[in-house]
């Protein structure tokens, strides 16, 4: 399995919203950003690592400004880190009103999708090539993070 680059697998997804999109003051709920979110980092980890691929974890959900009806919300998505089934992806939001031009940063988050084989088992999936000082420090601080999480699950396993 050879390792493949970010770009490689990076999304950029549009989509319109809706009145059933928002609350009665025509702001965008963010069960709906969450779900376009997880969504177009489901694509980055498919398109990564040829597998099915399913959520692990959505952390660090920044929601910085507010959608309103009528806006396009988009979304770009990239890897930051690859592990042995595991790809952390960072999604950005926007959201652009279509009348005056403008776009406006609206939210960022975190994903962890783990690849899974036809059985439902966690795969490996390719090495992150790393190129760029960029990708190479979004990678250290993705696999830093990713042990985190880590962590953080086995403690409250441990908990439970």
């Amino acid at each position: 399995m050879s390792a493949k680059s970010a770009n490689e697998s990076k999304v950029e997804v549009i989509a319109r919203m809706f009145p059933h999109d928002a609350n009665p003051a025509g702001n965008v709920f963010g069960g709906e950003i969450l779900k376009q979110i997880d969504v177009v980092a489901g694509i980055v980890a498919h398109r990564h690592s040829r597998k099915n691929a399913v959520t692990a974890s959505i952390d660090r959900v920044d929601f910085l400004k507010p959608v309103y009806v009528g806006n396009a919300l988009i979304l770009n998505a990239r890897l930051n880190a690859v592990k042995n089934s595991s790809m952390e992806i960072e999604v950005r939001v926007e959201a652009e009103d279509l009348i005056k031009g403008t776009k406006t940063l609206t939210g960022t988050a975190l994903v962890t999708s783990v690849a899974l084989d036809e059985n439902g088992r966690p795969t490996h999936v390719p090495k992150l090539a790393l190129k760029t000082k960029e990708e190479k420090q979004r990678f250290a601080q993705g696999i830093k993070r990713m042990n985190q999480r880590i962590k953080e699950k086995k403690r409250n396993k441990a908990k439970a």
